[in-house]
């Protein structure tokens, strides 16, 4: 019986280590998926689409950080990382919800509160669980 080696594992392993490819990839990947139906609608509102893209690359950045540091929470699973982990998916939540504020003002609510307002909300959970990570004693 012969055992074979599954490379198709270890060529995924080295895009994760590598983290200028990791950030192309995430950049590109959340431009892709948010070019039609966010950026393509607005591009001729000059003002209007550099708001959308500040919190859609603040959303890619975020996306990134937040890969980066689940990575590092699965090596050394501490309970600052496991913070940190939480803050940068907080502030994934909280661009996701300013590019949606952004595109479509005064649209989306959830409840009696807009889409900016909740951002609002996750930006402070994001500062909460940076400052327990902080000044936390692992």
């Amino acid at each position: 019986m012969k055992i074979r080696r599954l490379y198709s594992v270890s060529r995924y392993e080295g895009i994760l280590e590598n983290r200028s490819n990791l950030f192309t990839i995430v950049m590109f990947t959340i431009i892709g998926i948010l070019a039609i139906p966010v950026i393509a609608p607005h591009i001729f509102h000059t003002f209007q689409i550099f708001h959308i893209l500040v919190h859609i690359f603040g959303l890619s950045l975020a996306g990134f950080l937040s890969i980066i540091s689940a990575i590092a929470y699965s090596r050394i699973k501490t309970k600052k990382m496991f913070f940190t982990l939480l803050a940068f998916s907080a502030l994934v939540i909280s661009q996701s919800l300013d590019v949606v504020d952004a595109a479509w003002q005064y649209t989306y609510y959830l409840g009696p509160f807009p889409a900016g307002e909740i951002s609002h909300f996750f930006i402070l959970c994001t500062l909460g669980m940076f400052t327990l990570s902080v000044f936390r004693k692992d």
